[in-house]
């Protein structure tokens, strides 16, 4: 979890995401900072993590799990089926 990005909703911090990813042999998962479709898609392509943690989109009702897998696949990123 990135503390700076935590609840800003202002996307994740990418380099540190990616720095993780490229230096652990585990799967990574973005935290802090989600805040749209977009962000989700960068934490897994920039990022390079393996899934994104999202609560306060969810929380909140900002969006649906449906809406943002519906993203994600046009997108081109693979995801789980509902």
């Amino acid at each position: 979890t990135s503390m700076d990005s935590d609840g800003t909703q202002a996307g994740y911090d990418l380099d540190l995401t990616r720095s993780i990813a490229e230096t652990v042999e585990i799967p990574v998962i973005a935290s802090g900072g989600a805040g749209n479709c977009h962000h989700i898609y960068e934490a897994v392509t920039e990022g390079k993590a393996e899934a994104a943690l999202l609560a306060s989109l969810l929380h909140f009702g900002q969006l649906s799990v449906g809406e943002i897998k519906t993203y994600l696949a046009k997108s081109q990123i693979p995801v789980r089926q509902q």
